[in-house]
């Protein structure tokens, strides 16, 4: 009965971490589409086309890379936004394209014992800067639990469900980065913001 109480009790913790997660990464991205400074080259001609309904630009309508990974599974990264604290925080849609169950391989959360610690993630994606020679990986909070989706269920055929990750950032000069996770194909994604 204790062991139960006390997983319970980790679990809506791990579940509160990561709405609080998401909800600072709500409000980062938030504020990143009244700029102007004209750094981003991808965003600011996507603003440009449809300025009527911004909020249609946030959905899975632009995607920024597809990366195939084990079990007929799909990453599509929807967005990754630079925001003034620092941070990068991607967004996405990790969808099941084969016609059985799948589940996101164990390899995602990385090697880190911190990470792996605290049970399945997203934890062991990173973003790597080439022109930098710079690798920045998963933030964590004062826990050690990764600010990614974590506790992904086991998915059926054709379903799909939200995915978000959170790095630091890197240079404002940099707007091209290489997104890699375990398990799956890397690719080249453009932040914005």
């Amino acid at each position: 009965m204790s062991v139960r109480f006390t997983t319970r009790a980790r679990t809506g913790t791990v579940a509160l971490v990561v709405a609080a997660g998401l909800a600072l990464g709500i409000a980062g991205c938030g504020g990143g589409g009244d700029s102007e400074d004209g750094k981003p080259k991808a965003s600011a001609s996507a603003s440009k086309g449809d300025d009527s309904n911004p909020s249609t630009q946030e959905g899975s309508e632009e995607i920024l890379a597809e990366l195939r990974g084990e079990g007929g599974l799909i990453l599509k990264i929807t967005s990754a936004t630079r925001d003034a604290g620092g941070f990068v925080t991607v967004h996405g849609e990790l969808k099941n394209d084969s016609s059985e169950p799948a589940r996101v391989s164990l390899r995602a959360a990385g090697v880190e014992t911190e990470i792996l610690r605290h049970g399945p993630s997203l934890g062991g994606a990173t973003l790597v800067d080439s022109a930098s020679k710079k690798r920045y990986y998963v933030l964590r909070d004062t826990d050690g639990r990764p600010l990614t989706t974590t506790n992904m269920p086991r998915m059926k055929a054709g379903e799909s469900i939200p995915v978000f990750m959170q790095f630091p950032a890197p240079p404002a000069e940099t707007s091209e980065v290489s997104f890699q996770l375990p398990s799956f194909a890397s690719g080249t994604i453009q932040i914005s913001g």
